[in-house]
């Protein structure tokens, strides 16, 4: 049963008001993204899946190096006793992503990008007891992976402990994306390029890796 409500019963619109109203409702424009833009359809749609657990930004610089979209999260979690204001084991994760397009990947420049994530993370971790992790994850995307390129990045792993681990630990991941051919290779923990595969089911929401190892320490 539909109900009645105030603007449907008598003295309410008439149908040439309610056609005016209707037609000025659908010239007004809709909320502006949350997100930059990209001219590039491919990176604008990944950007579309990382908008809600990244802020985003395209155009990035670091260091000389320039990537089309950059991207940072920020992870907490803590234990609780009895109430929210007394609360143990505080511990965060962050995650910065990079991604550009090149002509080719060659090794050559993921290597260069290793160097990038080992200066970057001098720089940007704060290492204390709450520190937990820190991921560098770069993304070339390319009009192919060349075998050399799959066969780095898929024995690649690189981890480096803080304070024997009392710190935490950073983690450097690559990956190379390959739309045009539905085809990409990741590092082991580079979980979030699942972003990147538009063309797969897996869900792109949240780094799953790194949130995942950070529940399980907390579990212990």
């Amino acid at each position: 049963m539909r109900s009645v409500e105030p603007e449907d019963a008598e003295g309410g619109e008439t149908p040439a008001e309610q056609s005016e109203s209707d037609a000025s409702d659908a010239t007004t424009p809709g909320p502006a993204l949350d997100r930059p833009e990209w001219d590039d359809e491919y990176l604008d749609r990944v950007a579309e899946r990382l908008m809600y657990n990244y802020d985003l930004e395209r155009e990035y610089a670091v260091r000389g190096e320039r990537f089309d979209l950059f991207g940072a999260m920020r992870m907490e979690s803590q234990k609780q006793f009895l109430h929210q204001s007394i609360n143990y084991a505080n511990h965060h994760a962050m995650e910065y992503m990079f991604a550009r397009r090149v002509e080719s990947a060659t090794v050559a420049e993921l290597e260069r990008l290793v160097e990038l994530g080992h200066e970057l993370a001098d720089e940007w971790i704060e290492p204390d007891e709450e520190h937990y992790g820190t991921d560098f994850t770069f993304v070339l995307v390319a009009d192919a992976v060349p075998a050399e390129v799959r066969a780095f990045v898929s024995d690649f792993a690189d981890r480096t402990l803080l304070k024997f681990g009392y710190y935490g630990h950073y983690e450097v991941n690559l990956a190379v994306v390959a739309p045009a051919d539905e085809d990409a290779v990741a590092s082991r923990n580079a979980d979030s390029v699942a972003a990147f595969t538009l063309w797969s089911d897996g869900s792109p929401a949240v780094s799953d890796g790194l949130l995942r190892r950070l529940l399980g320490k907390l579990r212990r």
